[in-house]
């Protein structure tokens, strides 16, 4: 932490501007670049340096797309889950009040990709 007994409030704006402006920058380069090494990725090729190896983590979430639950399971249903989460409509159909076999043909995974850097020194 740097000691800010002498400087002025001017001073410690402006340092805070500038490594606010840095970061973002550098936010925005990372981004980029991991743009670029996740499709590289995603094209079968493999990334490392001398301490690290590059891979792609995916995660997966499901969702119940709303007009065809409402399709499925009425109104009052869609309007009752589609306040909450998918977690309230495993719980109704946990609960008996909708079918569970229904809900599970109904849902949709939806997939993320993340980048994922693995220390080689382990």
């Amino acid at each position: 932490m740097t000691d800010t007994g002498d400087i002025s409030l001017s001073d410690l704006l402006e340092r805070y501007a500038m490594l606010r402006d840095t970061i973002q920058g550098l936010e925005t380069e990372r981004d980029e670049l991991g743009a670029q090494i996740k499709a590289a990725l995603g094209a079968g090729e493999q990334a490392e340096t001398d301490l690290y190896r590059a891979s792609l983590k995916v995660s997966r979430r499901v969702e119940y797309p709303l007009e065809r639950f409402r399709e499925v399971f009425g109104d009052a249903a869609a309007l009752e889950v589609a306040t909450v989460d998918r977690k309230k409509a495993e719980a109704l159909a946990q609960a008996g009040d909708l079918d569970a076999e229904q809900l599970r043909a109904l849902a949709v995974v939806k997939e993320t990709q993340a980048l994922v850097l693995q220390a080689k020194t382990r």
